[in-house]
């Protein structure tokens, strides 16, 4: 069986990285205000919630312990 010299099968998918289009895309369509606020209150509401929950939740993983007084009295009969 004779071996061809291309290294692909199909040579146009050899050459697909290699071609390059004259056609432009159309330009972008700009975002009005009402998107742009309201992304932006999207954000703040996820900054704040975060905020809001490490200062709130940063008092319970403190470590303050209460250092060991003298056992209650119900515990002395034992």
């Amino acid at each position: 069986m004779s071996r061809r010299g291309e290294t692909v099968p199909f040579a146009f998918i050899a050459q697909a990285d290699r071609f390059r289009s004259n056609v432009t895309p159309p330009p972008r369509a700009r975002r009005s205000f009402r998107q742009v606020a309201g992304s932006a209150l999207v954000g703040v509401t996820i900054v704040a919630g975060l905020v809001g929950s490490v200062l709130l939740g940063g008092p319970a993983l403190t470590d303050n312990q209460v250092p060991d007084r003298d056992h209650p009295a119900a515990a002395e009969g034992r």
